[in-house]
């Protein structure tokens, strides 16, 4: 494990840091330590956490996991980005253990990232895993690359949707998601 530390030490001599200093001298092996465990979820697949977590069921209406927290970095500042996922789905004949939901949200966050594909690779990794008749996922999540740098705006958030199935083809059920995910009582 120490093909990126090397490159932390060069990185905080460019910032004309000395890496020697007793502040910064395990520096490099923890900032190494920390991007491997921020990003490890490439190392993982989703249908892989879901596992055999998949149950016959003949319930047949919404399921919504709400204010699943994350903490994702940024892939072009490599800053991080966090909010709260929240993630829905109609079964058909199968449902899925809840904090399998949790968990697929955080394979991909745990990845350099852009919120809008994380959007869409939640969603979609559900309709491969659990074919059911529709799947809503929302993202709202504060980005540091506009918090700490560029316009520095603190307050902004940016929500992402992807809609498959029912959630887009039927404006009750999408309307009745996009309600029970921005109810009161947060």
């Amino acid at each position: 494990m120490s093909d990126i530390a090397p490159h932390v030490s060069a990185i905080l001599r460019a910032l004309g840091e000395d890496p020697a200093r007793p502040g910064l001298v395990r520096t490099p092996e923890r900032v190494e330590r920390a991007l491997r465990f921020l990003t490890r979820g490439y190392a993982e697949e989703a249908r892989d956490v879901i596992g055999s977590a998949l149950f016959r069921e003949s319930h047949d209406n919404m399921v919504v996991v709400r204010d699943i927290e994350f903490y994702s970095l940024c892939e072009h500042h490599m800053l991080p980005f966090f909010g709260r996922a929240h993630v829905a789905y109609i079964p058909d004949g199968r449902i899925v253990g809840l904090s399998k939901m949790a968990r697929v949200v955080d394979v991909f966050a745990r990845r350099l990232q852009v919120q809008e594909r994380m959007t869409d690779q939640v969603a979609d990794a559900l309709v491969e895993s659990l074919a059911p008749k529709g799947v809503g996922v929302v993202l709202e999540a504060a980005h540091f690359c506009m918090m700490m740098r560029g316009v520095e705006k603190q307050d902004s958030k940016t929500i992402t949707s992807a809609l498959r199935g029912s959630f887009r083809d039927d404006g009750r059920t999408r309307e009745e998601f996009l309600r029970l995910v921005h109810c009161n009582g947060r």
